[in-house]
C-alpha cells in the first residue's frame, strides 16, 4: 500500500513565495560577502596588489558558495545558470560585447571633441579597477539576475521581469555619486534591459557577468572615465566636456545618450534572439 505524500507545512510555502526567496537570497549573499570582505580587510589592513587579487578571489568564491548554498537548500534544484558547460566561451564572448560597445561609445566621443586624453598612467594602474570591476560584475549578475529577475519571472512573466528588474537596477544607482534621474534611466535602459536580456537569451550568468565586467573595467581601467559617478583610475588619463546628455557629464560616459542607444539596440537583439529560442514565460495571471 502506498504511504501518503507529506504536505508541505505552512512556513515552507512562505519560504517558497516569489517575494520571500528574492529577500531570503538577496540578505544571505548580501551578508556573506559583505562580512566576508569586512573580515578580509580587518585582517590584512593593507591594498597591496597580491592582497587585492586574494580579495577579489575570496570575495568571488563566497559569492558564488552563497547563491549555490541558496538555491540547493531553499530552491532544492540543480544551480543550472552557473553550469560550467561552455562557461568560458559565454564569459569570454560577453567580454568581448562590453569592451566593444563602451569602447565604441568612447571613439564617438572622441570624434565629436567630448572625450580628451590628457595623460597615461602605469599599466599597474588597472589593477584596483580590475578587482573592482571582477566583484562588482559577479556580485551583482547574482543579485540581479541570478535572484531578481529569475525568481520574479516566475510570476510577472518574462517582460514584466524585465521591466522591473530593469527599472530597480537603474533607480539603486541613484545614490551613486554626481547620480542624476537621467543618469539613474540611462543605466536602468541601457544596463537593465540588456543584461536581463543577456540572461534571458542563455538562462545562464556567464554572458552577463562578461559584459558587466568588461563594461565596468574598460571605461575606468583603460579610458580613466567614472564609472557610475565613481572617479575612474586607469591607463589614460582623460576629461569628458560638453553637453551633458551627449557626454554623461560628470556621471561618466554611461550617462551618453550614445551608451544608451549602443546598449538598447543589443538588449534588444538579445531579446529578439531570446524569444526566438524559447517561448517568454507569462504572467501568473495568463497562464
Amino acid at each position: 500500500m502506498a504511504q501518503p505524500t507529506a504536505t508541505p507545512g505552512i512556513l515552507w510555502k512562505i519560504i517558497q513565495f516569489p517575494a520571500t526567496r528574492i529577500f531570503l537570497g538577496a540578505f544571505w549573499i548580501i551578508f556573506t560577502v559583505v562580512g566576508t570582505q569586512a573580515v578580509f580587510a580587518a585582517l590584512t589592513g593593507s591594498s597591496s596588489l597580491p592582497l587585492l587579487v586574494m580579495g577579489m578571489v575570496v570575495t568571488i568564491g563566497v559569492a558564488f558558495w552563497a547563491y549555490y548554498v541558496f538555491v540547493r537548500a531553499i530552491e532544492k534544484r540543480p544551480v543550472t545558470e552557473l553550469s560550467t558547460t561552455g562557461a568560458l566561451r559565454e564569459l569570454g564572448l560577453g567580454v568581448l560585447v562590453g569592451a566593444g560597445l563602451f569602447t565604441a561609445v568612447i571613439a564617438l566621443l572622441w570624434l565629436l571633441g567630448y572625450y580628451t586624453v590628457t595623460g597615461t598612467n602605469s599599466l599597474a594602474s588597472i589593477w584596483p579597477m580590475f578587482t573592482l570591476a571582477v566583484t562588482t560584475a559577479v556580485f551583482e549578475e547574482l543579485l540581479f539576475r541570478g535572484i531578481l529577475f529569475r525568481i520574479i519571472e516566475e510570476p510577472l512573466g518574462t517582460w514584466l521581469a524585465l521591466a522591473f528588474s530593469a527599472l530597480l537596477f537603474g533607480m539603486l544607482h541613484l545614490g551613486n555619486p554626481n547620480a542624476t534621474l537621467w543618469a539613474a534611466t540611462a543605466i536602468a535602459i541601457e544596463a537593465g534591459i540588456m543584461l536581463a536580456a543577456g540572461y534571458m537569451l542563455t538562462r545562464r550568468l556567464w554572458l552577463v557577468i562578461g559584459i558587466h565586467f568588461a563594461w565596468n573595467f574598460v571605461q575606468g581601467g583603460i579610458f580613466g572615465v567614472a564609472v557610475s559617478g565613481n572617479e575612474g583610475a586607469g591607463v589614460l588619463q582623460s576629461s569628458l566636456s560638453g553637453p551633458a546628455l551627449l557626454s554623461g557629464g560628470a556621471f561618466g560616459a554611461e550617462a551618453s545618450i550614445f551608451a544608451v542607444i549602443f546598449c538598447l539596440a543589443a538588449g534588444l537583439y538579445f531579446v529578439r534572439l531570446a524569444y526566438r529560442k524559447r517561448p517568454f514565460t507569462p504572467p501568473i495571471w495568463q497562464r
